[in-house]
C-alpha cells in the first residue's frame, strides 16, 4: 500500500515533469517563432551557400533576404496603386570599404525625411543613443545613396513593416561596409514589441551586421531586440505608411521571398538635417 506521503512525492514528481514539459514546449515555441519573423527581416551574404533563415529583417551589404516563413498575405485582386510615379533619375550603386568617419555632433538632434511616391516620411533620429547609425545615415544621404531607391518588402502578417534602403531593390544590396548594433535596450522597447512608428535597422540575424537596409514599423508588432532602432516616424508619416500597408503587399517572390508592396514606393530623395 502506498503511503500518503509517498503519494504527496508522486504528485509532485508528476507536476514537476508537467513544468518542465510546459516550460520546454514554450521555449521551443519561441524559437519558432523568432526564426519565422526573423526570416521575414534578414538578409545573406553574397557569395554564401545557405540563406540566414533564423533572421527577421535581413537585408544589407551584398545580403540576400531568406524565405520569409510568415509573409503578407497576396490581394486576390488586383490592387490600385495609392502612389505616385518616381522622380526622374537613377540609383546610384557606390560601395565604400569601411564605416564613415564620424562626423556628426552626437549631442545634436536630426531628422530625417524621405520624400516618397506615397508622401513625406519624416523620422526624429535617436542620435545620442544610435550614433553610429544615424552618422551612417547622414552619409549615405548625403552621397544621394537612397535617392530613386524602391522600398522593397512590405510584411502584414505576424509582423507589420516596410523594408526599404536596398539601391538594388532585391533585398541583397548594401553600402559595402556593416556598422554596429546600438540601442537594443531602448525604454521603447518592452516585451519585445517594436512600436508602430519604430525605425530600425535590418541584419543577417548576426551580431553588428547592420549596412543600409531599414524597415519602419506600422502597427506594433512583436519581434526580438536584434535590430537598432534609430528613429521614429512622425504623426504625418504614419498615415503614408499606413495609406502603403492598407495596399497590401504580393506574394513572395520564388527567388528572394520578398513581399513586395502593391503600393509603389520610391524614396525620390532622402536628407539628413541637423535640428
Amino acid at each position: 500500500m502506498v503511503s500518503q506521503e509517498q503519494r504527496r512525492r508522486q504528485l509532485a514528481r508528476e507536476k514537476f515533469l508537467r513544468q518542465q514539459q510546459r516550460r520546454t514546449e514554450a521555449r521551443r515555441k519561441a524559437r519558432t517563432r523568432n526564426a519565422v519573423i526573423a526570416s521575414v527581416l534578414g538578409v545573406v551574404l553574397v557569395g554564401s551557400v545557405a540563406l540566414y533563415t533564423t533572421d527577421a529583417f535581413k537585408g544589407d551589404d551584398d545580403k540576400t533576404n531568406a524565405s520569409a516563413e510568415v509573409t503578407p498575405s497576396a490581394s486576390a485582386s488586383k490592387v490600385s496603386d495609392p502612389c505616385g510615379k518616381p522622380a526622374a533619375g537613377a540609383v546610384k550603386s557606390e560601395k565604400w570599404s569601411k564605416e564613415p568617419a564620424m562626423t556628426i555632433d552626437k549631442s545634436a538632434k536630426y531628422t530625417m525625411k524621405l520624400e516618397t511616391t506615397c508622401g513625406d516620411i519624416d523620422i526624429a533620429l535617436k542620435t545620442s543613443a544610435a550614433p553610429h547609425t544615424v552618422n551612417s545615415f547622414n552619409f549615405l544621404a548625403g552621397k544621394g545613396y537612397f535617392d530613386h531607391t524602391k522600398c522593397h518588402r512590405l510584411t502584414d502578417t505576424g509582423i507589420y513593416v516596410l523594408q526599404c534602403g536596398d539601391p538594388t531593390g532585391t533585398g541583397t544590396g548594401g553600402p559595402g561596409y556593416t556598422i554596429p548594433d546600438e540601442n537594443l535596450k531602448d525604454s521603447s522597447l518592452k516585451g519585445d514589441v517594436y512600436p508602430a512608428g519604430t525605425v530600425a535597422m535590418a541584419n543577417t540575424g548576426q551580431p553588428h551586421t547592420g549596412g543600409s537596409q531599414f524597415f519602419l514599423v506600422y502597427q506594433d508588432s512583436q519581434l526580438p531586440p536584434s535590430y537598432t532602432p534609430f528613429g521614429t516616424v512622425s504623426e504625418a508619416g504614419m498615415k503614408v505608411l499606413k495609406k502603403i500597408a492598407s495596399a497590401g503587399a504580393q506574394a513572395a517572390d520564388p527567388t528572394t521571398g520578398n513581399t513586395a508592396p502593391n503600393a509603389t514606393v520610391v524614396i525620390d530623395k532622402a536628407t539628413v538635417t541637423k535640428s
